[in-house]
């Protein structure tokens, strides 16, 4: 039922909004409107009370509002909202103050007063020039042409050519722009559906994407913020695809960068900033960086604090969503599984709260690294009940998390020692990660050995572990396999097995030898 809860879009902006918002709205409508609005204020109340949208209770608790007038009651009450938002978000977005003060200069210039309609342009075009903002100088330049070839306004002198010369460079520019966004967009959306690149063919195809779709002048040194960060955008996702992961990390640290050299742009692209910090984070964990993780992770934690995230709905959940899924690769990667479930209850309880803006496959990520939390415990009964979560989602996204969620969940009943299950699911798996696309040759060991699991004695159990252990660390290096290690920690799995430890005993162990390599150099 949870997916119908918000399904009515007023409903949706009303549970969004803030105390502060729904205070600023009250005011709005008391000093804008008449008596007529009086039935807007009634059907905000009661859709603020709802707990779930259900027409027929509103109906019920609404006096002076029948069914045949609700529907443009509803439109009139959405449209009342956004003008309030508007009014009160104003000052908050580069975007949205540029647009008003391109809204004076055409009402300006429709009453005849070109001279003030041009210097409010003026003034405009400094402020999207120093928040580079090029695509705004587009509709500016626009409306500065219409009236010096219209009306003489004294100006004209050499503003023809100045005004051509204007609008090609922001054409030019922002033509480069559109193709580095739709590339950066188009292979972070590759991987959303896909996941890693899981062989030749795949890594050929996104490098023939990358070839094909890339400016020739993308690497211009005259490149403007924007530029750069839609290019070293496409080269992370392109990175990471690949699994790359060196090509990762430093593509993500420039895309950080750029905004340290430019502390103002953080304001103004706050959500590339946090996305950026998350990307970085991802890299660290995936080079097992342990020092710079911890280091990129209270850089977050700090940024997170500011007025700017914590009094936005958007940067708030999104820098809630990456900061948790970050400590939870922080615990995964120290092997201190179950003091990260002490994040689990938290996590649920925000998740609940912020379901109106987290998408499904946040969701599916964050059921898959709990499952890992649980499983890396020693809790492989609650891990499979978060991995049949995932499992039994009919959803498209992300084909390599299904797989691996799957096998994870084979591996739970591996340890309970489900085995008259395994035969079963074995079987079950394999067709599906086969069918997908998703079978390596570390998989393809890992249903060998489990096949051969079923009918051996343990003392040739514990020979052929350490016969999987030694094939399976020979492929360690291998672009193509390291998918494996990524998703799930088979290695250390194995390694538990072998040396009869637990699997966080050997991460653990990981980490100290990696502090004392540190230490030696």
């Amino acid at each position: 039922m949870m997916p119908n809860r918000f399904t009515d879009t007023l409903f949706q902006l009303v549970r969004s909004l803030e105390k502060a918002e729904k205070r600023h709205f009250k005011l709005y409508i008391k000093r804008s409107s008449g008596n007529e609005d009086l039935k807007i204020v009634e059907l905000f109340d009661a859709l603020d009370k709802l707990e779930e949208y259900d027409e027929a209770v509103l109906l019920k608790r609404l006096k002076s509002i029948k069914k045949p007038q609700l529907s443009n009651v509803k439109v009139h009450l959405y449209k009342q909202l956004l003008a309030s938002l508007r009014l009160l978000k104003s000052t908050d977005s580069i975007d949205l103050q540029l647009n008003e003060q391109f809204d004076y200069a055409h009402i300006l210039y429709k009453k005849g007063l070109f001279s003030q309609s041009l210097k409010i342009l003026d003034k405009a075009k400094e402020t999207a020039k120093a928040n580079h903002k090029v695509n705004f100088l587009l509709q500016a330049i626009a409306l500065e042409k219409r009236i010096e070839t219209l009306h003489i306004t004294r100006t004209m002198q050499n503003r023809a050519e100045q005004l051509s010369a204007e609008i090609n460079e922001v054409n030019h520019r922002i033509d480069t722009l559109a193709r580095l966004s739709n590339l950066a967009m188009l292979l972070y959306s590759w991987f959303i559906k896909n996941g890693h690149a899981r062989n030749e063919k795949d890594e050929e195809g996104v490098k023939e994407y990358l070839k094909e779709h890339l400016p020739v002048n993308a690497w211009d040194h005259e490149a403007g913020f924007y530029e750069k960060l839609y290019l070293y955008q496409s080269y992370s996702w392109y990175a990471f695809i690949r699994q790359d992961f060196l090509m990762y990390y430093r593509y993500a640290q420039k895309w950080v960068d750029i905004f340290d050299e430019k502390p103002l742009m953080i304001r103004v692209e706050t959500g590339h900033y946090i996305k950026g910090l998350h990307t970085l984070l991802n890299a660290h964990f995936d080079l097992r960086n342990y020092e710079k993780f911890d280091h990129t992770l209270r850089k977050f934690e700090k940024f997170a604090e500011t007025d700017r995230v914590r009094l936005h709905d958007n940067f708030r959940t999104q820098a809630f969503v990456y900061i948790n899924s970050a400590k939870i690769n922080q615990h995964s990667m120290l092997g201190t599984f179950k003091e990260g479930l002490k994040l689990v209850p938290h996590l649920l309880e925000k998740l609940k709260e912020y379901e109106l803006f987290i998408d499904e496959h946040r969701i599916m990520v964050f059921n898959y690294k709990i499952a890992s939390m649980y499983f890396g415990s020693g809790d492989f009964a609650t891990s499979i009940d978060y991995l049949q979560e995932i499992i039994n989602d009919n959803t498209e996204v992300r084909s390599d998390l299904q797989s691996y969620s799957r096998l994870m969940h084979l591996m739970a009943h591996y340890e309970l020692g489900n085995f008259e299950l395994m035969e079963y699911l074995t079987k079950s798996v394999y067709r599906f990660m086969s069918k997908k696309e998703n079978l390596t040759v570390v998989e393809e060991e890992m249903f060998k050995f489990l096949r051969k699991s079923f009918h051996i004695s343990r003392t040739k159990l514990q020979q052929e572990m350490e016969l999987f252990l030694q094939k399976i660390k020979a492929l360690e290096k291998n672009r193509f396999e390291t998918r494996a290690f990524a998703y799930l920690d088979i290695i250390s799995w194995v390694e538990g097995k072998v040396y009869r430890k637990s699997m966080s005993e050997i991460l653990q162990e990981k980490y100290k030898e990696s502090k004392k390599r540190i230490y030696k150099s």
